[in-house]
C-alpha cells in the first residue's frame, strides 16, 4: 500500500475519534445544563432563589467540614 493511503486511512480514523470525543462532551454540557437549568426552576417554585443557590453552593465546603467532623465524633474516631 502507498505510503499517502495508510497517512490518509490514519488521519480519517483520528478525526473520527476526536469528533466522537468533542460529541460526547457536547452531549454531557447540554444534559448537564438542562439538569441545573430543571432545578433552578424546581427551586423557585418552592421561593429559593438563585442567589440564595449560589450563597448555598459557596457553604457547601464548610457544611460538608462540618459534617464529617460530626460523623467522625459519634463514631469515636
Amino acid at each position: 500500500m502507498p505510503t499517502e493511503l495508510i497517512v490518509l486511512i490514519a488521519a480519517i480514523i483520528v478525526a473520527w475519534l476526536v469528533f466522537q470525543a468533542l460529541l460526547k462532551v457536547v452531549k454531557t454540557t447540554f444534559s448537564t445544563a438542562i439538569a441545573v437549568f430543571i432545578i433552578v426552576i424546581f427551586l423557585g417554585i418552592f421561593g429559593v432563589g438563585s442567589e440564595d443557590l449560589i450563597q448555598e453552593i459557596t457553604k457547601l465546603p464548610e457544611t460538608l467540614m462540618r459534617l464529617f467532623t460530626n460523623t467522625q465524633s459519634q463514631i469515636g474516631i
